[in-house]
């Protein structure tokens, strides 16, 4: 397949976004990934750049990011964010509104006015705008504004929890982690019902994302729960051309 796909990817350094970059940088389907972030970025490759140009600087606050989506977009281009932060990072509730609420709003409705049609959002399994929660209302809010932008294509993802090496995580988390990471040892049957490894949710992300460009799935909204992830994103997941993976490294 020629490569005529071009992806933007905000939330490039987290748990599942650095695996959501590797998966796009590895993709023979993907010529150009354009990644949003303030931190040095965990790969490299000739088809990677950052957005914007100066985005390891403190120069390059992140609410000018949407401004530095290009107007249009290249033909065949795909929005996907994983971008998301925790109370404790943002020193609080609202501080993380203006990240997991704001930003990622701002990005998708600069992504739907150049042009793009395939929105891919990495949301949780329990999101929803009626939600007594504060994280889960939140993100229950944001699905439903991206939701009324209408892309032809977006596809929200809704994972249990997220499996994998997390420097910030709490102790009761961590073990909770544990848990889960012990379980899927024996059998991915004991987890995956209600935690999904962040390759596994990456790589539905692209999957799903690649299914869209293609034109293999039908307009509309594409809700992933964690049985859809896990089939996308393991059971149905072929992986890239050896080459491709090996320029990733």
């Amino acid at each position: 397949m020629s490569t005529t796909t071009t992806a933007f990817l905000a939330g490039s350094t987290g748990l599942v976004g650095s695996n959501i970059l590797s998966t796009l940088i590895a993709r023979p389907e993907i010529a150009h990934t354009h990644a949003f972030t303030r931190r040095p970025l965990p790969h490299s490759s000739p088809r990677l750049s950052t957005l914007p140009a100066d985005a390891e600087h403190e120069s390059a606050a992140p609410p000018t990011w949407p401004t530095h989506i290009p107007n249009p977009a290249p033909a065949s281009s795909i929005f996907v964010s994983a971008l998301g932060t925790t109370r404790a990072q943002a020193g609080s509730l609202d501080a993380q509104r203006q990240i997991d609420y704001e930003l990622n709003l701002a990005l998708a409705t600069a992504a739907k006015a150049a042009g793009i049609t395939t929105y891919v959002l990495v949301s949780t399994a329990q999101a929803s705008a009626a939600s007594i929660f504060p994280y889960t209302r939140m993100k229950g809010e944001l699905e439903d504004r991206v939701k009324a932008l209408g892309f032809a294509h977006c596809v929200i993802l809704r994972p249990g929890l997220i499996v994998g090496a997390r420097e910030d995580s709490r102790p009761a988390e961590f073990v909770v982690r544990k848990v889960a990471g012990l379980a899927g040892a024996f059998a991915n049957g004991l987890k995956d019902f209600w935690a999904q490894d962040a390759l596994v949710i990456a790589r539905a992300a692209v999957h799903a994302g690649l299914l869209c460009a293609r034109g293999e799935r039908e307009d509309g909204v594409w809700e992933l729960a964690q049985a859809d992830i896990v089939r996308l994103g393991r059971t149905e997941w072929k992986d890239a051309a050896p080459a491709a993976a090996e320029e990733a490294k």
